[in-house]
């Protein structure tokens, strides 16, 4: 019997990014986010040579990779170039890997706006960092893409979190405000998925028993010395996944990226298991 294509109707549903990433982080068994940070300075054949170097880290850490973190900052320091070459290197990426655009970004709404549509329409990432410290205003152009998400900056990895993320406006820490964001987002049945930046080096456990149960993006493992034991026997089942990038990409060069990216994996992975 023929069908009347007139009368028929396709629904398209498009998977939420903490859903995505869950998936990711089962078939890998790993948390590990591999962050992409060239440095033409350190990279034999400068600027023209990026592409084939961060070609190489692609292919040989997607296989243990729950996620890819690019830093928007050392591609613009290239100038355009840069961004054609990171233009160039997202068209290229395994689709079944979440991109994380570590961008923290951060202006009034309308600005805002572009932002969103730069990254999530004319770059298709699945998520991107962003400076919550303007106001719920200016992030709800982003909170309305399906199938993406936001992190937003609560507890940074370096020493000036202190300064102000981790300072107390009466009884609750300026973190927590920041995550009345996500709280709010979720309440309001938003379409794109709110975590947080919780950097391993300050995840004390005065910070982590604060902290929901939101996907958070984890930096601080490797070159800044953060401690994984952090994470352990923690409660936590959102689909988290701890940063690195100096640690595969500029250290142990003798190394393959693969190697590094396999016993950093396995690192994460014996300290704070995927279940």
């Amino acid at each position: 019997m023929a069908i009347d294509k007139s009368l028929a109707k396709v629904t398209i549903c498009t998977m939420r990014y903490s859903d995505k990433l869950q998936k990711r982080l089962v078939e890998t068994g790993s948390r590990l986010c591999v962050g992409l940070d060239p440095r033409p300075d350190q990279t034999a054949g400068g600027i023209e040579a990026v592409p084939e170097f961060l070609k190489r880290v692609v292919n040989e850490t997607w296989e243990h990779a729950a996620a890819f973190k690019p830093n928007m900052a050392y591609f613009e320091a290239m100038g355009i170039r840069g961004l054609e070459i990171l233009e160039e290197l997202l068209g290229q990426m395994p689709k079944e890997v979440p991109i994380i655009l570590d961008a923290k970004r951060s202006d009034i709404g309308e600005t805002q706006k572009y932002y969103a549509k730069s990254y999530f329409e004319n770059w298709n990432v699945d998520a991107v960092t962003l400076n919550p410290f303007l106001g719920y205003d200016t992030l709800e152009p982003f909170l309305d893409w399906e199938g993406k998400a936001i992190y937003v900056l609560a507890v940074t990895s370096n020493p000036g979190s202190a300064d102000i993320m981790r300072q107390k406006v009466g009884n609750r820490y300026v973190f927590e405000l920041v995550q009345d964001i996500a709280v709010r987002a979720k309440k309001e049945g938003r379409k794109t998925d709110v975590g947080m930046v919780v950097g391993l080096t300050n995840a004390s456990a005065e910070v982590l028993e604060r902290v929901q149960d939101f996907p958070l993006l984890i930096p601080g493992l490797g070159a800044q010395g953060g401690d994984l034991s952090n994470m352990v026997n923690g409660s936590r089942t959102a689909p988290d996944t701890i940063n690195v990038s100096r640690g595969i990409t500029a250290k142990e060069m003798d190394k393959s990226f693969s190697k590094k990216a396999k016993e950093w994996a396995d690192k994460i992975s014996a300290a704070y298991p995927v279940s």
